[in-house]
């Protein structure tokens, strides 16, 4: 196990009863845990942002099924992607809505240009891009 280092943090006490709040419903043991993972979380964002650093995302996009020929675009550009499309769920929300959840490999700078073209695409309600790396230390 690599050795530890203590520092200390000021906080105001609202912010630090929030945080004492939010990481116990979290299931968190203690702060410490929840700033480890605060921080690693941090680290990975900066390394998946951009540039030729393999990432893993996770892409989800929530359309309305009656748009016409949506779900044949989004998979006509699935096809197409520059990153490997590892897989790609598609979930009926209720009557009308559809959420379709696609995971994507590939270089960072090509990841976030696809997940941007299909989140952009005419017809998708709403969009989002969650990327982390491969390599992940603990």
């Amino acid at each position: 196990m690599a050795q530890l280092s203590r520092f200390g943090v000021s906080l105001e006490d609202d912010l630090l009863e929030a945080f004492d709040k939010s990481i116990g419903g979290q299931g968190y043991q203690n702060r410490s845990e929840a700033i480890r993972d605060l921080i690693r979380d941090h680290l990975i964002q900066k390394k998946v942002g951009k540039g030729n650093e393999e990432v893993v995302g996770v892409i989800s996009l929530l359309y309305d099924h009656r748009t016409h020929h949506l779900s044949d675009v989004l998979a006509d550009m699935q096809h197409k992607a520059s990153v490997g499309v590892n897989a790609s769920l598609h979930i009926h929300l209720d009557v009308h809505n559809c959420l379709e959840v696609i995971v994507v490999r590939g270089a960072a700078d090509k990841v976030h240009e696809v997940a941007g073209k299909l989140i952009a695409t005419k017809g998708v309600q709403n969009g989002r891009l969650i990327t982390t790396t491969t390599e992940i230390k603990r």
